[in-house]
Formats: structure tokens, C-alpha cells, sequence
């Protein structure tokens, strides 16, 4: 008798866009599937060869090795400012940011507002750990009343220290963004949502439509004190209750 041998098909592999190189991410951390959609997005769009990506300082400090297209690193909080005139210069290029809460919405809170209220056509991508990862898990603009950090220890309060901002309905109330939303990636059903998010936003971009920006909230493992599927937990439990999800602005 003779055995079926089962047809093998390929149903995943890596993008082309992506670089064989480990991540420095820590273990559990959204950063690299974040990192990965980027670069599907990239082949499926076709513009790996125009695109150029902008990282500041903090977790994404090394982001220009992780794709394989042009990238640099620009001052803390500055990346927005960077970015603006890449494209000003040559308005041909695909190109876009990938900043954390610490830097597009505390020390790059100025470039980050202006880009977006002239209606830069760039694309912004803001990932929200609410902390400060790379350099010791402090308290991040973002962070929850009440959630621990090294510099509040007794939790977030909102008398010392304000509330968490909400930087995508900031940039919602401006007239030029053409692209706003405020994704997750805390189970498939989301990360699904934002690599559509991811693609839309770079499609804007390639039109020629506009400032967009594509709030992620992700998670810290590492500065949490988590495992990571509680820390994902954490996120669908009570993150989302404070950072909404869902589109603010498409005028696509």
C-alpha cells in the first residue's frame, strides 16, 4: 500500500525588505513584530528601493539596521523634523518615522505637533509602551494613572504628574492629517487591524495624500514586570480603556 506523502506549501517567510539580522529587542516585546509588518507592508507596496526610515534614541535606536532601505538616526525627538526634510528635498522618497511615547510625545512633542498641523506627507509610526524602556522603565507621558515606573514607584498621580496625553486625539483636532488611528497588537484579530492600518498609511504617503500617523499601543514585558501574555492581557484589560482604538481621522 503505498502513503500519501502530504503537499508542502510555503505559507510564510521573511520579507525581502527585512534584514537577516537579530533584533537587540528584548524577548516578549512588540517591537519586532511591529518592525516585521513594516517590512511586509514595504514589499507589498513595491517601494523597498525609495523608502527611507528615521529612528531616534530609545528601543528604535538601531532601527535604519533592521530594513533593508536607506535609514538614519536622528536626535532625540527630532525624527519628525528629520523626516520633514528628507521629503522636502526629494519629495520621491517613501519616508517615515518609528518613535516611542517618551520620544514623539515628551522631548519631541514640538516637531512631532508641527509636522502633523502642516500636513507633512509622511508617515508616523508612534509606539506607545507607555514607558520609558530603553533607559530604565520611567515614567513615559503615556503611562496610566496608577501603573507602576522606577521615577513612581507608588504608581502614576495624576496631582504631581498629570494625566497620560493621548497624542492621536491631539493630532485628530488638527485640519491636515489625512490619516489618523490608534491600533494594538495584543491578539491576531489586532495585529491583523494594524498591518491594514500600517498599508494604508504608506499607501497615503505614495499618493501623495499626507500626514499620517499609526498610534501602536504595545507592550513592555521587561519595564512592566510582566510575562508577555499577561502584559498583552494588560493591554486588552486596561490600556485600551484609556488609548481607545479605532480610526480618528481618514480623509483618504
Amino acid at each position: 500500500m503505498s502513503v500519501m506523502t502530504p503537499k508542502m506549501v510555503k505559507v510564510f517567510e521573511r520579507p525581502r525588505s527585512l534584514a537577516d539580522i537579530e533584533f537587540t529587542y528584548c524577548p516578549g516585546c512588540h517591537h519586532g513584530l511591529i518592525t516585521r509588518i513594516i517590512a511586509q507592508v514595504i514589499d507589498e507596496l513595491g517601494i523597498q528601493e525609495r523608502t527611507v526610515v528615521v529612528g531616534p534614541v530609545g528601543c528604535s535606536v538601531f532601527v535604519y539596521q533592521w530594513f533593508r532601505c536607506d535609514g538614519i538616526q536622528s536626535a532625540h525627538g527630532r525624527a519628525c523634523a528629520v523626516a520633514t526634510g528628507i521629503k522636502r528635498v526629494n519629495p520621491d522618497l517613501i519616508v517615515f518615522t518609528y518613535q516611542g511615547d517618551g520620544d514623539l510625545a515628551a522631548i519631541g512633542t514640538a516637531e512631532s505637533i508641527h509636522a502633523a498641523n502642516r500636513g507633512e506627507n509622511i508617515t508616523v509610526i508612534f509606539i506607545n509602551n507607555q514607558i520609558y524602556g530603553m533607559t530604565g522603565g520611567q515614567m513615559a507621558p503615556t503611562t496610566l494613572i496608577g501603573q507602576w515606573a522606577t521615577s513612581c514607584p507608588e504608581g502614576r498621580d495624576a496631582g504631581l504628574a498629570g494625566y497620560p496625553i493621548r497624542f492621536a486625539e491631539i493630532v485628530a483636532q488638527l485640519d491636515a492629517p489625512v490619516y489618523v488611528t490608534r491600533q494594538s497588537l495584543y491578539d491576531q484579530k489586532r495585529i491583523r487591524a494594524t498591518s491594514r492600518a500600517i498599508k494604508k498609511a504608506f499607501q497615503y504617503q505614495v499618493e501623495g495624500k499626507g500626514y499620517s500617523l499609526v498610534e501602536i499601543l504595545a507592550n513592555c514585558p521587561t519595564s512592566w514586570h510582566m510575562k508577555p501574555v499577561e502584559s498583552n492581557r494588560w493591554i486588552a484589560d486596561e490600556v485600551v480603556k484609556v488609548f481607545p482604538l479605532g480610526d480618528l481621522v481618514d480623509r483618504g
